[in-house]
């Protein structure tokens, strides 16, 4: 089973595609997501989004600033005011 991430600014989509794992930097603390997570929304603060592709692997680490975080039927998407990079 694969979650499916989408990371999107005003401007372009950063990233779209099946990962194992994100936590994120919300507004009351960090959360992590997994596929057939309950449906939510969420503030992020400035901080690092972690994308782990695999189960146990090595996270990969995108700076971002500020945006919202939605679970849903699709996945998570976190929309973001601006990543780093």
């Amino acid at each position: 089973m694969a979650l499916h991430f989408e990371l999107v600014t005003p401007a372009r989509l950063v990233r779209s595609e099946d990962v194992h794992m994100v936590v994120v930097p919300g507004a009351e603390g960090e959360f992590g997501v997994l596929e057939g997570h309950a449906p939510f929304m969420s503030t992020i603060r400035d901080g690092a989004v972690q994308v782990y592709k695999t189960a146990g692997g090595e996270p990969e680490s995108i700076e971002v600033k500020g945006g919202f975080a939605e679970v849903g039927e699709n996945g998570l998407t976190v929309l973001a005011e601006h990543v780093e990079g």
